[in-house]
């Protein structure tokens, strides 16, 4: 599944995950890549059906558009992967989980993460998806 660049690697949690993160959701960018608001504007390796609105879980790739942040960012158009999302979903251990915020961290071209670290926890499944994140996150649930 990875393309154009893009490093992941390990089980996708796709069919597993309920969405909670749809187009048009806002998120909160949770490097410290400068930027610190973004809202979705597509999910990368999502296929719908006529009207239905593309979502994603944590994860997964989506397209943004920076709204908040440092002026050189704003208005950018970029992709970030989810590593927070409010919406429960359940683990196949049996337990449900849920975090207080919509969160991404901003990617590069090349697939790398833009900043150097992430504030805040990081989701087991996005941890094991992406193992350059796991080594910047200061705590994964």
């Amino acid at each position: 599944m990875a393309k154009r660049g893009i490093k992941e690697v390990g089980v996708s949690y796709r069919r597993y995950i309920t969405p909670g993160v749809f187009k048009e959701s806002l998120i909160n960018i949770s490097d410290n890549s400068g930027a610190q608001l973004a809202r979705v504007i597509g999910v990368l390796h999502m296929k719908t059906r006529w009207r239905r609105v593309p979502g994603a879980a944590v994860g997964d790739i989506v397209v943004v558009s920076i709204r908040m942040g440092r002026p050189e960012l704003r208005k950018q158009i970029m992709r970030a992967v989810i590593i927070r999302q409010r919406r429960p979903y359940r683990r196949p251990d049996g337990t449900w989980i849920a975090f207080e915020d919509n969160a991404g961290v901003l990617l590069t071209p090349d697939g790398e993460p833009k900043g150097t670290e992430i504030r805040g926890p990081v989701a087991k499944e996005a941890a094991e998806r992406w193992p350059r994140l796991a080594t910047m996150a200061s705590i994964i649930i």
